[in-house]
């Protein structure tokens, strides 16, 4: 039994109300496949059933794992490479000089599923940061899911997670093996500090970000969504602070308080000076 037009109607709206995360018509078959585990751990035959029970109020405590389950994405140790290079090539350098007499950097990874991406900043900035020891490096990691978080503090990935962007010179350097796994050593995960957060609701009080990550996240959202979260973040960056969405991004029509990087086409943005920060 596949789920119906008013099954998928009750998780789309459960979804957007608490993630403002679109599900658009023709999505029955991701509903599908996200929540048939969770209807199995239920006991329950189906997907519409388990839906049906969502509604009538007899899964209420499950509400929050279908939310989960409907906005986890697909991660990787440096994915997709090209914005890790020009993080390591452009960015890294641009904030290493103008922060210099501060010697103080802070970044969040707003969106950081299972921590496979603010990971791959930590390692960079181990790598290529002069004089590491004399800066305080803060990468703040949050994502609304709070299982991918436990996956993302532990720091312990399984061989097919490496294999999967993480080269083997820097796998040796920064992992210990454990048993058949890999874990991210404790001067990587040190860097490192993760929270829930839900970009819809009130964000905790933080300092201004040097660099702001938050790739593949506005796709979900409808435009007044988009707006409203480029307008929190760009007060949430400081001044000359970085951006980085997902390539296939766009920000035109919906915001103009940022310019894109130079010579980058990995979704690079910077904010513009005169905003007022």
């Amino acid at each position: 039994m596949t789920i119906d037009s008013q099954g998928f109607a009750y998780v789309r709206d459960l979804v957007r109300a608490n993630s403002g995360v679109v599900l658009e018509a023709g999505k029955e078959y991701l509903v599908e496949a996200r929540l048939r585990p969770l209807a199995e751990q239920a006991g329950l035959a189906s997907v519409q059933l388990f839906i049906e029970s969502l509604r009538s109020g007899s899964l209420g405590t499950m509400r929050g794992s279908v939310i989960e389950a409907m906005t986890t994405n697909e991660t990787s140790f440096f994915r997709d490479l090209h914005p890790f290079e020009t993080f390591r090539s452009t960015v890294l350098p641009d904030l290493a000089q103008r922060r210099g007499a501060a010697r103080c950097l802070n970044i969040w990874s707003a969106a950081c599923s299972t921590g496979q991406e603010p990971y791959s900043i930590a390692i960079i900035i181990r790598e290529h940061l002069p004089n590491l020891s004399q800066w305080l490096c803060r990468i703040r990691a949050s994502d609304l899911a709070s299982k991918v978080l436990t996956t993302a503090r532990a720091g312990r990935y399984t061989q097919l997670e490496v294999n999967r962007g993480m080269p083997a010179r820097l796998l040796v350097k920064y992992f210990v093996r454990e048993g058949t796994d890999w874990k991210v050593k404790p001067e990587i995960r040190a860097m490192v500090e993760f929270f829930e957060v839900n970009l819809l609701r009130p964000w905790p009080s933080m300092p201004k970000m040097d660099v702001i990550l938050l790739r593949n996240v506005l796709i979900y959202f409808d435009a007044v969504t988009k707006r409203a979260i480029l307008e929190a973040i760009s007060r949430q960056i400081a001044p000359g602070g970085y951006l980085l969405l997902g390539s296939s991004e766009t920000i035109f029509g919906l915001y103009d308080g940022f310019d894109r990087v130079a010579n980058d086409r990995s979704g690079w943005h910077r904010l513009r000076q005169q905003q007022g920060h």
